[in-house]
């Protein structure tokens, strides 16, 4: 038994990465900024396609891939560069582009995922930038709000929830779900999304930076 569907048009989502993966980087490399961006988004749109056509990126084929659109290879990184250990609804052989409905769902999900490293360090003293993109989303999503059937895959412990979400998220995917709309588990009353497919990423457009910084407590500073 599969989630229910709920028809979803949502506009101006929130994701926070690392700003090391930012567009943005390479733009003091160049005189036109225009040229930066071509250069940028060249270089990731083709060393995705390669790797994908080559099979080294078994999760995702080069048909899916987004090309001539807005900052495609930001959206093309989410499901080609997942993290090895995966996340809370996708395996580290695919990605998924996952936001928040609010931003601060997405900040309170990002520290508490770069808290944990620096606790595992034993350091926690640190500066971390992120750089914000927005982005529409509309279509058809298993939604897990107001279900009490699925509570382990949005439990806090990444050890119960997300090998539950992971196990839910592969049976969807295989029968063609677009991904997932659930409760924000680190922001009591928000909402998060992931997202599947990397086509359903519309408008992506840029935000704000976000200065994150540890001075000792397991709350970080927040600043632009």
């Amino acid at each position: 038994m599969s989630p229910a569907l709920t028809r979803l048009e949502h506009q101006r989502t929130h994701r926070l990465i690392p700003a090391l993966y930012d567009r943005g980087a390479i733009d003091d490399l160049f005189d036109d900024k225009d040229e930066a961006a071509a250069v940028f988004d060249l270089d990731n749109a083709t060393n995705d396609r390669l790797r994908a056509d080559a099979g080294q990126l078994a999760g995702i084929g080069p048909d899916e891939l987004v090309t001539g659109v807005p900052y495609a290879s930001v959206v093309n990184a989410a499901f080609t560069h997942p993290n090895p250990n995966g996340g809370r609804f996708n395996t580290s052989a695919r990605g998924a582009w996952y936001a928040g409905f609010e931003i601060e769902s997405a900040l309170r999900e990002v520290i508490w995922h770069h808290t944990q490293w620096l606790l595992e360090i034993d350091r926690l003293h640190d500066t971390a930038t992120k750089s914000e993109y927005l982005a529409d989303f509309a279509g058809e999503f298993h939604d897990l709000r107001d279900t009490e059937g699925y509570a382990r895959c949005l439990d806090p412990d990444p050890a119960v929830g997300y090998v539950a979400g992971q196990d839910l998220a592969a049976r969807l995917l295989d029968a063609g779900s677009l991904g997932l709309v659930y409760p924000a588990v680190r922001n009591a009353g928000g909402t998060n999304i992931a997202c599947f497919r990397p086509a359903l990423v519309q408008n992506v457009q840029p935000g704000r930076r976000i200065t994150l910084t540890w001075s000792g407590g397991e709350s970080p500073e927040i600043g632009a």
